[in-house]
């Protein structure tokens, strides 16, 4: 009997490499992200398991069919505008790298200026009390403790799902923080602090950025109207909340500092300092209680 023997099948599609998947990843992000290889080399790495370092060091090696076809659903997220720290739940901070997930904001970089200006002011203050006022993924408060370590540091929010996270990445970061679920100041009556710190909601209710920034919380960005309302009960919370030599430090828009200024004023705190971003744009101010 005559026969013939079948080609084989190929055994599997061929995979493209990690260098591959970035460059095209990337492509597709240009018109999204302000670094799109970045991201595109993170997300990959977020699939792969392994670290940036090690994607950009073996770009030959491949993903499976299961792991493109997830790179590619992480993509089109990221195309929609979903941050990528949501994608891959973690954003760095301060050289810590903090879990982070829809329920909290994601943490800036210029909200590392209010760090360094706590910690300046904490400079040669043994155990120093410091209050983390809206504590988000806890970034602040995990940032000033793990540079102080003597430092007590409690961190407040009204959101419960936020201080879970917060109190999760304490833990992992081996980092002792009292967290505290309050609307600002009402859960501390009685307590008073060397530092409050605090980067609160400041974006106007109208404001145009809000089309971007859908996918974060809203309560952690809507500072009403003029986006001065949770400035304005911070500031006039404050003064019964700090020792004698106590600063508030407090986050604002980068055309707010003089209204934040005039409020202080009201309020019964003086400006001792005024700070800008890495943009040289107005971000923060240092704040005491008058007299």
């Amino acid at each position: 009997m005559s026969g013939f023997v079948s080609s084989p099948r190929a055994s599997a599609e061929p995979r493209s490499s990690r260098g591959e998947l970035v460059r095209r990843a990337a492509a597709r992000l240009e018109s999204v992200s302000d670094t799109p290889r970045l991201d595109a080399e993170l997300l990959v790495a977020h699939v792969a398991g392994a670290t940036r370092s090690a994607v950009i060091a073996f770009p030959e090696r491949t993903l499976d069919a299961d792991g493109e076809r997830r790179l590619d659903a992480l993509i089109e997220r990221r195309e929609a505008g979903e941050p990528l720290a949501y994608l891959v739940g973690e954003k760095e901070f301060y050289s810590l790298t903090l879990a982070v997930s829809p329920a909290v904001l994601v943490p800036r970089p210029e909200t590392e200026h209010v760090v360094d200006a706590a910690l300046a002011r904490l400079a040669g203050v043994a155990e120093p009390s410091v209050l983390d006022l809206g504590t988000g993924s806890g970034a602040i408060a995990l940032a000033i403790r793990h540079e102080r370590r003597d430092a007590i540091v409690v961190g407040v929010d009204s959101s419960g799902e936020a201080l879970e996270i917060a109190r999760a990445n304490g833990e992992r970061l081996g980092l002792a923080v009292e967290w505290r679920q309050s609307d600002w100041f009402c859960a501390l009556r009685g307590r008073t602090f060397r530092a409050i710190v605090c980067n609160p909601p400041y974006l106007a209710s109208d404001d145009p950025h809000f089309a971007r920034l859908g996918f974060e919380p809203r309560a952690a960005l809507d500072g009403g109207p003029d986006g001065l309302d949770a400035i304005r009960r911070v500031l006039d919370g404050a003064p019964a909340h700090l020792e004698a030599d106590g600063v508030l430090i407090i986050e604002h828009g980068h055309e707010q500092q003089a209204a934040v200024a005039a409020l202080a004023e009201r309020a019964g705190l003086d400006v001792l300092d005024a700070g800008r971003d890495l943009e040289g744009r107005p971000r923060y101010v240092v704040l005491r209680r008058a007299g």
